[in-house]
């Protein structure tokens, strides 16, 4: 039963709350334990979700009681995405932790896509078509300088390794 269960610890910032449960979890670090498997004894295992149970701080009021709280995985993972970027929204943190992808990077790269047109693309503001066209020139500029630097890229792999032409000059004596 030891192999089905994962311990791990959350660690908080901020003060946070959890959906369906009243009341605010000071910072801190909080110890979980999540339930990958079925348990053995478990009806049906098809219908069985992962459990999550948060092992919360005791009370003030009643130092020696413990308590824990079973969430699910995805109220768990919002709540420290909000706790890691100071309360951004789960996209934002979704949007920044691609950004830093260095192979999220290469291809945007190789696409043209500009970081500044992402972080646009996600902030789901209402733009004027003004807008979006600057943005679209700025991506096609980028490819048409991507596409020259390839060019050449591609013209010095070709010629690797290959002896120079000898220079001659045309003086005549």
């Amino acid at each position: 039963m030891d192999d089905q269960t994962t311990k791990t610890v959350a660690v908080f910032d901020r003060p946070f709350k959890l959906p369906g449960f009243d009341e605010t979890l000071p910072a801190g670090e909080y110890d979980i334990e999540t339930e990958l498997a079925s348990p053995p004894d478990h009806k049906d295992p098809q219908a069985w979700k992962a459990s999550v149970v948060v092992h919360l701080h005791p009370r003030l009021s009643h130092p020696g009681l413990t308590r824990s709280l079973s969430v699910s995985l995805l109220d768990l993972d919002r709540a420290r995405a909000r706790d890691k970027l100071s309360g951004k929204d789960l996209s934002q943190v979704f949007l920044e932790e691609m950004l830093t992808d260095p192979m999220v990077q290469l291809v945007m790269q190789a696409d043209g896509v500009s970081e500044a047109y992402l972080r646009h693309l996600y902030s789901g503001s209402l733009t004027t078509q003004i807008d979006m066209d600057n943005a679209d020139a700025e991506t096609e500029n980028a490819t048409a300088q991507g596409a020259s630097r390839d060019a050449s890229d591609i013209h010095d792999a070709e010629n690797e390794g290959m002896p120079c032409r000898p220079r001659t000059s045309s003086v005549s004596v």
